[in-house]
């Protein structure tokens, strides 16, 4: 790995919305500082409170357990006071609108404002309304950046590299923001991505993000590096988009045979939850010298602290020197 020049570059910016806002050095710079924080994670050593003083609220529309904890988690770790709104019992259930929301916020004075919502675009309203950074936990269909930059990391840590690979993301593409956001950041870092699904769980021209389409899973698996399984969101389908989730697994599940057909040190992913025996056999899952799905949590908080960082210290403010490797 070529070490990288100090970079000047501030990752000082107002938001977190969109993988696609950022560029490749800010991109290398954030995944750099979380891989210093996923080592110090797991040394349990004194890490500096940088966000001591500040105050940070998540507000997720969304149910949430990864995704949530894990930015709380990052909080703590880094000294901020977090705070969760839980929407569905607040009084946006009430009817309050998003606006009121944000007034209502900006009453509070926080400093980071961590946002789930069910709507494409709701989370950069709000920013446009509120007096602190925001960063999307996810907004319908449209992005989940933190997961790709967690994906990105966990996948440069077990291969040493990111350019180059093939990446292969199967199942429920047409509803998922986690597709999305991967597909953005991996072929900005230079993979080659794959698209496994099967017609109907495949958006209209994703040819144009320069992809590549398989709807037979056999085919598209060969010589991939990564397996990427997506969660069958049946709760966003409007309509019969598989005929039983019986057939889906015989079809597009994946399992010990479909996966021979992949590169034999091929990893195996998921952003969770795991629907068992529908996206993916139970053993393959828990196979721990293929799955790196457990990888993928834990790295999710060294990632955001690293995220929660960038938007109140900036980059090049980081006290303490990270070693800086291409990705």
């Amino acid at each position: 790995m070529k070490p990288l020049k100090d970079s000047k570059h501030t990752l000082l910016r107002p938001h977190l919305l969109s993988v696609e806002d950022l560029s490749i050095p800010e991109v290398e710079i954030l995944l750099n500082k979380a891989n210093f924080y996923a080592d110090a994670n797991r040394q349990k050593g004194k890490i500096e409170k940088t966000l001591k003083e500040l105050t940070i609220i998540t507000l997720f529309f969304e149910t949430s357990t990864r995704t949530k904890t894990s930015f709380e988690l990052a909080a703590k770790r880094l000294g901020a006071d977090s705070i969760g709104i839980n929407a569905t019992t607040s009084a946006i259930k009430k009817g309050e609108t998003l606006i009121d929301t944000a007034m209502t916020l900006n009453a509070m004075h926080a400093d980071i404002l961590i946002v789930r919502h069910p709507d494409s675009g709701a989370v950069k309203l709000l920013s446009k309304k509120v007096n602190c950074a925001v960063i999307n936990a996810g907004d319908g269909r449209h992005e989940h950046p933190t997961q790709a930059l967690l994906d990105a990391l966990t996948i440069k840590r077990n291969k040493n590299k990111i350019k180059g690979l093939n990446i292969a993301l199967c199942g429920d593409v047409l509803h998922s923001r986690v597709a999305r956001s991967n597909i953005l950041l991996l072929s900005k870092l230079g993979a080659r991505i794959r698209i496994i699904a099967p017609p109907t769980l495949i958006p209209k021209s994703i040819e144009n993000l320069g992809v590549e389409v398989f709807n037979n899973m056999e085919k598209g698996l060969i010589d991939c590096d990564i397996v990427m399984m997506l969660r069958l969101q049946t709760e966003r389908m409007k309509g019969l988009y598989v005929p039983s989730t019986r057939e889906y697994f015989k079809f597009f599940g994946l399992d010990h045979k479909k996966l021979k057909n992949a590169k034999k040190d091929a990893l195996i992913m998921h952003p969770g939850p795991i629907n068992r025996g529908i996206e993916i056999d139970s053993a393959l899952a828990d196979n721990l010298d293929r799955s790196v799905i457990h990888q993928q949590v834990e790295i999710g908080v060294a990632v955001r602290m690293a995220c929660l960082e960038m938007l109140t210290v900036g980059i090049d403010k980081w006290k303490k020197h990270i070693s800086m490797q291409k990705f």
